[in-house]
């Protein structure tokens, strides 16, 4: 089992049962203790788990988003598949707004040798675009939360209010025709929100797992998007519903 995969299975194990003794980790994930020690570890300075002598107790509370250095290991050729097909999607000289997380990060990167004026909502994000060659780089202001390096606030906010953006990339928490698109941080559904209102189009990116959640803070409606760009193995039943509500879903 890759390692990624390994810290994600000990992560949701030990959340769903509160605690687990690295022996259980063991049994569990088919490594040894040694490396089980050494994934706790890293787990616990991630901040997602409590280290104890034999084992590790949970810390993330149901609706809670899992640490940015965690995500950022989950799923990596599928976001830069979904990365490759938005930016197959925006045309040089655009203005592009786009949102924190770790797909808009891909994203980024993709979008680094183009041509384009692009405002990162992220410090992770506005790192991967510094010193792009042809890329117009405008920062707004705000305050990065820890971590996430998401810009959020009213400095925020109001630098999206007075900007005006052919497409804005939107990343989310969660993502459903019924409850449309959500977000784990009151702050930073506040942001989407303004940036959505700013662009004249509006594009989501989101792996197949946003679609079996609905996160705390409502972003949208899903008719507020223009294209979802998603994996194959994103449920089918949410596909049909969101076209049916006149949004493109592409697959990669």
């Amino acid at each position: 089992m890759a390692s990624t995969d390994r810290l994600r299975q000990i992560t949701e194990a030990v959340r769903e049962a509160g605690q687990l003794s690295v022996a259980d980790i063991a049994a569990l994930t088919g490594a040894s203790e040694m490396t089980v020690r050494r994934d706790l570890e890293s787990l616990a300075a991630q901040g997602v788990l409590e280290r104890y002598r034999g084992g590790a107790r949970n810390l993330l509370l149901r609706g809670e988003e899992p640490p940015f250095a965690l995500r950022a290991e989950e799923g990596t050729e599928a976001k830069r598949r979904i990365a490759a097909e938005v930016a197959g999607l925006i045309t040089d000289g655009e203005s592009v707004v786009l949102d924190s997380g770790t797909t808009c990060l891909e994203v980024a990167r993709a979008l680094a040798h183009r041509r384009l004026t692009v405002v990162p909502l992220s410090l992770h994000a506005a790192n991967a675009l510094t010193g792009a060659p042809q890329l117009r780089l405008l920062l707004p202001g705000g305050e990065p939360r820890a971590g996430e390096l998401a810009l959020t606030g009213p400095l925020t906010e109001a630098s999206l209010a007075a900007l005006r953006f052919d497409t804005a990339v939107i990343g989310c928490c969660g993502l459903t025709a019924a409850d449309g698109l959500t977000a784990f941080d009151l702050s930073d559904a506040a942001v989407k929100r303004a940036a959505i209102a700013s662009s004249r189009r509006v594009i989501a990116v989101a792996d197949a797992a946003k679609f079996s959640r609905t996160a705390l803070a409502f972003v949208a409606p899903a008719t507020a998007l223009d294209v979802v760009v998603t994996g194959r193995d994103v449920p089918e039943e949410e596909a049909e519903a969101l076209a049916a509500a006149g949004v493109g879903v592409r697959k990669v």
